[in-house]
């Protein structure tokens, strides 16, 4: 295992500000507890790694795109794209996908291009672009499969091989949003929203062609307006937020939200059991897809493990929380609160189902572990705040580790890498203790029995509020009764103090004596 962790790749964390992005080498840091800089600030308007972290994107000005490895931060390839929107990469970095302004229908607007060839393999016209719409050209995450949500129908692509065209297409009328599953590549669930009375559903259908004559598994509902699907690593389970604008209990001004899980061998397909009524805050699943957490309910919210068969396992307690942050690992687990909540977060051991510790971070935009578990980092970003911009990187346990604050701060991304590439956590962990404690031997700080300053010391408990003329009174309280206001003796009430105890001695000394005469 220790070579395991000593072959594991350095975790980098991706900054972007006003004026450029640069690359950080991620935790454990060794030079004064500050990160060492891989590459300097380069300029540029958006920074984006694919999804396996090999390549990075990076937009130059409004026409150039360019595309480099992320090891050896080497221009792959450059695109000239006049009045590009937006753009996004494959998982694996084989190929680059632009949205770009349109004005009549013959103008195809979306280009699918070969980061090896930069020659356009795939085009079609898109009238407009949303965030449940874009990237148009979905991927599993090893390219193998691909597919477009099109008007009644999804149409799936042979993805080696764009220039066929079409390769197949499963009608579904209505169909208003889709999720290609990705690890593997194998289902993809279809949402029809309501239409004449009729309920909206989302079905779940395989993506070979030879087995879609039948949905394989399908869920219908009332009021629904949106819905978020998460489909599981593994690909055999999906989970459904149904989100309706109008809550008719009038509970919510936010409307009301319901959780549906469907699997693809029709095990299940009904409502997750939750036992607090109110809105789904959050939902994730875990890396294996063996299970997933919940975060849910009116304030303060409860937060549930369940496993693939939808059985509630762990019970994480309530509190201020509206986010669920897995491990990549898979043992722990991060719950926090962020957006118009205090910041609160508290770390869990989901295997041996204890609490590891408690933090704050306010005013975090974005969250996330580091590939190898250790670390979790949070970032308060521009546009949605403008000031105190700011990283902080925490460890496991939710003890501080690193924080630097800036003036203003777009991006902060952990670089992707595959969990398997690291060791197991109580390993890593091991390791990155014993690299703390060689640096402090040879900084010749003391001897290494010293107990360190915790990095995060619990917020004292702070005093009640008491009014102007409540503290007045106190303080000639004080001075009547030999008291001080602010907690300490005044030399007068300390002699006075002093007079009275011995009065009390040499009262209790004479009845001594009297008793002792008798």
């Amino acid at each position: 295992m220790a070579a395991a962790v000593e072959t594991s790749p350095v975790l980098e964390i991706l900054v972007r500000e006003p004026d450029g992005y640069s690359i950080w080498n991620g935790p454990p840091f060794k030079n004064n507890n500050q990160p060492g800089i891989k590459l300097e600030k380069v300029p540029c308007s958006n920074a984006k790694y694919s999804e396996d972290g090999s390549r990075i994107m990076v937009t130059k000005t409004d026409s150039a795109i360019g595309i480099y490895d992320s090891n050896t931060l080497k221009e792959i390839r450059c695109f000239q794209i006049p009045n590009v929107v937006a753009s996004a990469l494959s998982p694996c970095g084989a190929y680059l996908q632009t949205f770009q302004k349109s004005t009549t229908p013959q103008e195809k607007n979306v280009v699918l291009w070969s980061i090896e060839t930069g020659d356009p393999v795939y085009e079609q016209f898109q009238k407009n672009m949303t965030k449940a719409t874009w990237p148009s050209i979905q991927f599993s995450s090893d390219e193998a499969v691909a597919c477009r949500l099109a008007t009644n129908e999804i149409q799936f692509f042979d993805a080696a091989d764009f220039s066929k065209g079409i390769s197949h297409r499963l009608r579904v009328p209505g169909v208003a949003a889709v999720e290609l599953s990705r690890a593997p590549g194998s289902h993809v669930a279809a949402f029809v929203p309501e239409s004449k009375g009729s309920p909206a559903s989302v079905q779940i259908y395989a993506c070979a062609k030879e087995l879609q004559s039948q949905p394989l598994a399908r869920r219908s509902f009332f009021r629904c307006s949106t819905v978020q699907l998460h489909w599981n690593h593994g690909s055999t389970g999906l989970l459904v937020v149904v989100q309706s604008d109008v809550d008719k209990t009038n509970q919510s001004y936010y409307g009301e939200s319901k959780l549906h899980y469907l699997t693809t061998d029709g095990a299940f397909e009904g409502l997750v059991p939750l036992r607090k009524e109110g809105p789904i805050h959050d939902v994730q699943w875990s890396h294996s897809g063996k299970e997933f957490a919940v975060v849910y309910g009116f304030m303060p919210a409860c937060a549930t493990v369940f496993d693939k068969k939808c059985k509630p396992v762990h019970e994480l307690g309530s509190g201020p929380y509206n986010t669920v942050r897995w491990n990549p690992k898979g043992k722990l687990l991060c719950l926090a609160g962020f957006g118009n909540l205090p910041g609160d977060m508290a770390f869990w051991d989901i295997v041996d189902k204890k609490q590891l510790g408690t933090t704050r971070a306010e005013c975090s935009v974005t969250s996330e572990w580091s590939a190898d578990g250790c670390y979790f980092m949070t970032a308060t970003t521009a546009p949605r705040l403008q000031v105190d911009n700011c990283v902080k990187i925490f460890n496991y346990n939710g003890s501080l580790l690193f924080k630097k604050m800036f003036n203003k701060l777009f991006q902060a991304d952990w670089k992707p890498e595959s969990p398997d590439k690291f060791g197991e956590i109580a390993e890593l962990i091991k390791s990155v203790g014993s690299v703390k404690i060689e640096e402090t031997k040879s900084q010749g700080q003391g001897s290494t029995t010293k107990k360190p300053a915790s990095a995060n010391p619990p917020a004292q408990k702070p005093a009640a509020y008491r009014p102007p003329h409540a503290k007045n009174a106190a303080a000639v309280q004080a001075e009547l009764f030999g008291g001080s206001s602010t907690g300490e003796m005044s030399k007068n009430a300390l002699k006075n103090k002093k007079k009275r105890e011995k009065q009390k001695e040499k009262k209790a000394a004479e009845a001594a004596a009297a008793s002792g005469a008798t």
